[in-house]
């Protein structure tokens, strides 16, 4: 089973009516190539590292204009749309980082709320604290779709391999990583630790980024990319600017990556012994 997949990247702004009108255009060009699957980056909506301000342009999920457009996009081309995520209001005051799927006629299949908060303290005063504003998800999810299964991750979910594999147990075919990697992290870590995912899996990767300059001030690393099971990248973006990532996905090459290296099946239960070495003939 082949089909065609695209990885859209973005320098999402403060203004979701805006990031919604570039998702467009760029949904739709990667819908003109030919793809039935087209996946947005994280925070698609809004980029806006000032919490007050981020607060003011947000909705909840029935009256946000990024989940609107996804879905009629989704029902005018006739594909899959994966918004990676975008800021959604809860009732409780708090946020959550939600992506949705998308159906061909506009339905929603899913969605997904990232799990693993980035609450990191970087290099050269670099800081965040995701878990002061955003509410983490607790739920791993598997989309059956009708040319393989999808398991979803959001950004930071990377540096958690458990997770992807999980998802690769319970058969999905292509792992997604939708993200706003900030430079520092990206340069560092972004392409070695999405192969290693694909490679460990067997499973195909993709992985929507943001990128470039942002109008709140931070930047994001890009160069989205689509990787094949052996951890070969297939196509890639650039580290700044709109794109459009496109490749032809085969999931028979699961099975077979599979097959040939089948780690998910070999993996055995173990339990963990620390041992304490005892100092002799050492005086005191």
């Amino acid at each position: 089973m082949t089909f065609k997949a695209a990885a859209i990247q973005m320098c999402s702004g403060v203004d979701p009516e805006k990031n919604a009108a570039d998702m467009t255009k760029l949904v739709r060009e990667a819908a003109s190539q030919g793809a039935v699957y087209v996946q947005t980056p994280e925070m698609t909506g809004a980029v806006q590292k000032d919490r007050a301000g981020l607060m003011a342009v947000l909705k909840d999920e029935a009256n946000d204009v990024i989940v609107s457009t996804a879905q009629e996009l989704a029902r005018d081309l006739g594909i899959h749309v994966h918004v990676g995520s975008t800021a959604i209001a809860l009732a409780d005051g708090k946020i959550a980082n939600r992506g949705f799927l998308f159906a061909p006629g506009g339905d929603r299949i899913c969605t997904y709320d990232k799990i693993h908060m980035f609450d990191v303290d970087l290099d050269n005063g670099e800081s965040w604290r995701e878990s002061a504003v955003y509410r983490p998800g607790g739920e791993a999810r598997v989309a059956e779709l009708p040319f393989g299964k999808l398991g979803f991750a959001i950004c930071y979910d990377v540096r958690f391999p458990a997770l992807f594999r999980t998802e690769a147990v319970a058969g999905a075919d292509v792992l997604t990583v939708p993200a706003a990697f900030t430079r520092q992290t990206g340069e560092a870590h972004w392409e070695v630790l999405l192969r290693a995912r694909a490679i460990e899996n067997g499973a195909f990767l993709i992985a929507a980024a943001q990128a470039g300059v942002h109008e709140d001030g931070r930047e994001t690393f890009g160069h989205s990319m689509i990787i094949d099971p052996w951890g070969k990248v297939l196509a890639s973006a650039g580290g700044s600017g709109e794109a459009v990532v496109i490749a032809e996905i085969d999931v028979d090459q699961v099975k077979a990556a599979r097959a040939k290296i089948p780690n998910l099946k070999n993996a055995r239960d173990f339990t963990l012994d620390t041992v304490a070495a005892e100092a002799k003939g050492v005086a005191a």
